[in-house]
C-alpha cells in the first residue's frame, strides 16, 4: 500500500528526518528552548519549535545590508558571512549579552569558538539548521555559520566544510577562508 509523504515533504520545504534531530530537546531539560539557526536564500533566523509552529527570536535579510556599506552580492558567501554577523549581534542585544560576548572583533577566517564566562550567564547556543541545502564545501550556509560564530554565539562545528580546507591533508588554511570571507576570490575573477 503506498503512503503519500507529508505535505512539506512533497513540495520540497522540509527535511523531516533531519528536523526531527534538531527539534527533540532532552526530558530534563524541562521544556527550555532548543534554539536552531536557520539558514534560507536571503533571509536567516534563530527560532525554536512548538506544538503550534516555530517561534521565531530573531531575523536577519541580505537587503539589509546596504544600510550597513555593502552595496552588492546579496546572495554570495560575503553576504551570507555579513548577515548571520548581524543576526548575531542583533540576538545578543536583545537578551543582554551584547556587552559580554563581543565575539570575534577582528576577521582572521581562523578557528574560533564562544566560551562561558565565570559568574556571566552563558554563551548562547544553537544549532545550525540548513534546511534542504546541500552542505557541501564551501557552500554558503556555511558562511553564515561563521558569520554567526564570529559575532559571538555558540554553535558546534568543525572546520571540515570551510573553504580552505584540505581534505588530502587534513589541514585548514586560514588565509583562504579570509579571502572568500573579504570577497578577496570574486574580486580576483
Amino acid at each position: 500500500r503506498y503512503q503519500v509523504k507529508f505535505r512539506r515533504r512533497r513540495e520540497g520545504k522540509t527535511d523531516y528526518y533531519t528536523r526531527k534531530r534538531l527539534v527533540i530537546q532532552d526530558k530534563n531539560k524541562y521544556n527550555a528552548p532548543k534554539y536552531r539557526m536557520t539558514v534560507h536564500r536571503y533571509r536567516l533566523s534563530d527560532c525554536y519549535a512548538r506544538i503550534q509552529g516555530a517561534m521565531i527570536v530573531c531575523a536577519a535579510c541580505a537587503r539589509e545590508l546596504p544600510k550597513y556599506g555593502v552595496k552588492a552580492g546579496l546572495t554570495n558567501y560575503v553576504a551570507t558571512y555579513c548577515t548571520d554577523l548581524l543576526l548575531a549581534r542583533r540576538l545578543l542585544n536583545r537578551f543582554g549579552m551584547d556587552r559580554i560576548y563581543e565575539g570575534q572583533v577582528e576577521v582572521t577566517g581562523g578557528e574560533y569558538s564562544v566560551e562561558s564566562i565565570d559568574g556571566q550567564p552563558g554563551a548562547f547556543t544553537c544549532y545550525l539548521d540548513a534546511g534542504l541545502a546541500r552542505t557541501t564545501t564551501e557552500n554558503n550556509v556555511f558562511g553564515a555559520l561563521k558569520g554567526a560564530v564570529d559575532g559571538g554565539l555558540s554553535i558546534p562545528h568543525s572546520t571540515e566544510r570551510f573553504p580552505g580546507y584540505d581534505s588530502d591533508s587534513k589541514e585548514f588554511n586560514a588565509e583562504v577562508h579570509q579571502n572568500h570571507i573579504m570577497g578577496q576570490n570574486i574580486a580576483d575573477y
